[in-house]
C-alpha cells in the first residue's frame, strides 16, 4: 500500500488527535451520533433509490414523524438503517475474531426487517443481473456457490490477514468482497457499508460515509475493482470520505458544535 502511504498517513495523524481528545463527554457523544446517524442512513439509503430527503429523514429519525405520500417500505428503510447502525456500534466493542457469521446475519435481518422477513438474514436462492455502465450485463454469484463463497469470506474475514492491513484497506476489502458475492436478494450494498463501518469503528476511526451525490463515482469504483481488479479508485474513495469524518469530528468537539 505504499502509494497510498501519504493519505494514510494524513489520515492516522487526524485519528491520533481524536484519540488525545478521548474519551468524549456524553453530550458530544450524543451530538456526532445525531448528524452521522443522519447522514449515514440519508445517504446509503438513497444510494439505493430511497426518495426520502435529507430533511425529510431526519424528521423520521429524531421527531417519529411520518412522510406524507412515502411508501412504508421507505420508511421501514430508513428506520432499520438506524436500527443496524445502533448494533454494529454494539458490536464494535468486539474484536474482528470474536465477531460471529450470525452478527453478519442480523445486521441484514435488521435492515429487512418488516420489508423482507421471509429472505432477512438468508441466502439468495435465485440469479440476480445488474447492468453495468458500458449496457453489458453482469451476473453475480450463482446461488448454488453462495454458501462457499461467504464460507471463504468469512475465513478471510475472521483470519489474521485482515489484521495485517490497515484498517481502512481490510474494511474496503470487507465491503468490495461482499457486495460482489451479493449473497442477498436485496440489501447488500447498505451490509455492506455497515460492515465496512464496523470495522472502522472496531479499530477506533469514525463511519465513512459514501454520499448519494458520489454514486456515479462510487459504482464506477466497483465496476472497476469487480472488472479489473483495479481497487485504487475505491481505496481512494473510502480514505477522502474517513478524512473528512475526522475533520468534522475534530471540528465538532473543539468548537463544542451541537447537532440537532
Amino acid at each position: 500500500m505504499d502509494g497510498f502511504k501519504e493519505k494514510l498517513d494524513v489520515i492516522d495523524a487526524l485519528k491520533n488527535e481524536l484519540d488525545v481528545l478521548r474519551p468524549l463527554n456524553p453530550e458530544e457523544l450524543k451530538s456526532i451520533k445525531t448528524l452521522f446517524d443522519i447522514e449515514f442512513t440519508y445517504n446509503s439509503t438513497a444510494i439505493e433509490g430511497n426518495t426520502f430527503s435529507y430533511g425529510e429523514t431526519k424528521i423520521l429519525l429524531l421527531d417519529g414523524i411520518t412522510v406524507g405520500g412515502k411508501s412504508v417500505r421507505e420508511h421501514l428503510e430508513i428506520i432499520n438503517h438506524k436500527e443496524a447502525i445502533d448494533y454494529i456500534e454494539e458490536l464494535s466493542s468486539k474484536k474482528t475474531n470474536e465477531i460471529l457469521k450470525t452478527d453478519i446475519f442480523n445486521i441484514h435481518s435488521i435492515i429487512m426487517q418488516g420489508i423482507d422477513s421471509k429472505g432477512a438474514g438468508k441466502y439468495r436462492t435465485v440469479p440476480v443481473h445488474t447492468i453495468l455502465k458500458d449496457g453489458e450485463k453482469y451476473a453475480f454469484c450463482d446461488p448454488l456457490l453462495i454458501p462457499d463463497e461467504m464460507d471463504g469470506f468469512f475465513a478471510w474475514l475472521f483470519s489474521e490477514k485482515p489484521g495485517l492491513m490497515h484498517p481502512l484497506i481490510s474494511a474496503a476489502e470487507a465491503h468490495t468482497r461482499f457486495v460482489t458475492i451479493h449473497p442477498f436478494i436485496d440489501g447488500n450494498g447498505r451490509c455492506a457499508r455497515l460492515l465496512m463501518n464496523l470495522i472502522l469503528l472496531q479499530n477506533g476511526y469514525v463511519p465513512v460515509i459514501i454520499r448519494n451525490k458520489d454514486r456515479a463515482d462510487y459504482l464506477n469504483a466497483l465496476e472497476l475493482w469487480q472488472g479489473e481488479n483495479k481497487k485504487e479508485d475505491f481505496y481512494n474513495m473510502v480514505m477522502d470520505y474517513e478524512k473528512d469524518s475526522l475533520e468534522l469530528y475534530l471540528k465538532t468537539i473543539r468548537e463544542k458544535i451541537i447537532w440537532k
